[in-house]
C-alpha cells in the first residue's frame, strides 16, 4: 500500500493506494469517528462490492443506500432520497457516509454529508479511474443543473481515500478510457514527462498492468493533492485542473447528461483547448497535432464534438461556468504540453474558429 497525503491543516487526510485495499479489515475504523456508518452507491457497483465494503467497516456497517446509476441521476432529487433514509434511520451527526463508486455517486455523497445536519464524516471509496485519479481527492462535492454541469455543491473534504486498484478490472473498456482523460490532463497542465511517458506506456496502461496502474494513480494522486494544499477552493492554480472542462462541460449539457460520459468530453475540451492555444499563438501546431492523436490514436478517446452543438449554445453555456468572471469566459490554455495557464484574454473570432473547427486542427 501506498500513501498520499492532502495537506490541509487540521483537515488533512491520507489517500491510500494499492491492491485488494477493500479486503484489509480496520483501515478504515481510525476514520469513522463515533457513530454508524451509511455507505451510499448505485445498482451497478453495490452487487459487486456490497459485501467487500460491509467487511471493511465491520460493525460500524449500518445501512445502504443504493441509487440509480449515472449522470442523469446526479440531481438534487437524487440528494433528497439520501436524507430521506438518514431521517428515517434516526442518523446522527456522528454518522460517516461513504462514498462506494464512481465520480457521480462520490460528488453526491460528499454534497449529502456536507448539508445533512449541517455536515457530517464522509469517506471516499472510489470505483472508477476517473473517480481515482481526480474527483475522489480535493473535497468538491455537487450536483447538477439543467443550467449547467455541478452548478449546485461545495468544498467538503472527506476523512479518508481509500483506492482499490483491484475495483478497476471490472470497468468496461470505454469507462477506463474515459478515465484516462483526466490522467493525461495531469501531464499536459503540469507534467510533460508524465505525457510523454503515457504516450509510450499505454498498451500496459489500457491493460490495467499493476505496476503502470499503480503508478499512474500515484502521480495523479499526488499532483493533486499537492495542488489542492495551495488551493483548496480554486481561487488560483486549482483552476488549471479543469482544463477541457470549459468546454466539456458545455458539451456534456447540450448533449444531455448521460450521453456522453464526463471524460470523453474532457478529451473533447482538451483538443479544443489545444487547437484554441494554437490559434492564440501559444502552442505550437505539432504540440496540438500531438495532443489530439495521444488522446485519439493511443488511447482510443473520442475527440471531436457533436456536430450539432451550435457556437450560440457554447457561448451561453460558457458563460455560465464556474470559472467566468463578470461576465468573461476564463480558459484554461496551454503555452507548452506540461505549462497551462488561466486567461480571459481571448478574442471572439479566434473562440469563433475553434467552436467550428470540428476535425480540422490548428496548422499555425
Amino acid at each position: 500500500m501506498q500513501t498520499v497525503n492532502v495537506e490541509l491543516g487540521d483537515r488533512s487526510y491520507p489517500i491510500f493506494i494499492g491492491d485488494r485495499l477493500l479486503e484489509s479489515p480496520g483501515l478504515l475504523e481510525p476514520y469513522l469517528g463515533r457513530g454508524r456508518a451509511v455507505v451510499v452507491s448505485n445498482d451497478v457497483v453495490a452487487p459487486l462490492y456490497a459485501e467487500r465494503i460491509r467487511g471493511a467497516l465491520g460493525d460500524r456497517f449500518a445501512d445502504m443506500i443504493v441509487l440509480p446509476d449515472g449522470e442523469a441521476h446526479k440531481n438534487l432529487a437524487t440528494v433528497t432520497t439520501i436524507y430521506d433514509r438518514l431521517l428515517a434511520g434516526k442518523f446522527d451527526r456522528q454518522t460517516t457516509l461513504v462514498a462506494l463508486g464512481g465520480g457521480v455517486v462520490g460528488d453526491i455523497t460528499g454534497f449529502a454529508a456536507a448539508t445533512y445536519q449541517r455536515g457530517v464524516n464522509f469517506i471516499q471509496v472510489p470505483t472508477t479511474l476517473l473517480a481515482q485519479v481526480d474527483s475522489s481527492v480535493g473535497g468538491k462535492t455537487g450536483v447538477n443543473h439543467p443550467g449547467g454541469k455541478n452548478m449546485i455543491g461545495s468544498f467538503y473534504q472527506p476523512r479518508c481515500v481509500l483506492i482499490d486498484t483491484t475495483v478497476l478490472g471490472s470497468l468496461p473498456e470505454r469507462e477506463i478510457k474515459a478515465g484516462l482523460a483526466e490522467v493525461i490532463k495531469y501531464g499536459l497542465i503540469v507534467n510533460r514527462e508524465f505525457f510523454d511517458w503515457l504516450a509510450e506506456n499505454s498498451r500496459a496502461v489500457l491493460g490495467l498492468e499493476t505496476a503502470a496502474i499503480t503508478e499512474v494513480v500515484r502521480i495523479c494522486c499526488e499532483t493533486k493533492a499537492d495542488v489542492v494544499a495551495r488551493d483548496e477552493k480554486e481561487s488560483g492554480v486549482r483552476a488549471l485542473l479543469n482544463l477541457g472542462h470549459t468546454f466539456g462541460h458545455a458539451i456534456e449539457t447540450a448533449s444531455g447528461y448521460g450521453k456522453l460520459l464526463h471524460g470523453e468530453t474532457v478529451a473533447m475540451g482538451m483538443v479544443m483547448a489545444a487547437d484554441l492555444s494554437c490559434r492564440m499563438g501559444w502552442l505550437a501546431a505539432a504540440d496540438a497535432q500531438r495532443v489530439r492523436s495521444v488522446l485519439e490514436e493511443n488511447y482510443g478517446m473520442p475527440v471531436i464534438p457533436p456536430a450539432d452543438i451550435s457556437e450560440e449554445q457554447y457561448l451561453d453555456l460558457m458563460a455560465s461556468d464556474k470559472k467566468a468572471e463578470q461576465g468573461k469566459i476564463r480558459f484554461i490554455l496551454l503555452k507548452a504540453i506540461g505549462d497551462a495557464l488561466l486567461t480571459d484574454a481571448v478574442d471572439s473570432t479566434t473562440l469563433s474558429q475553434t467552436l467550428h473547427a470540428g476535425a480540422a486542427l490548428c496548422r499555425a
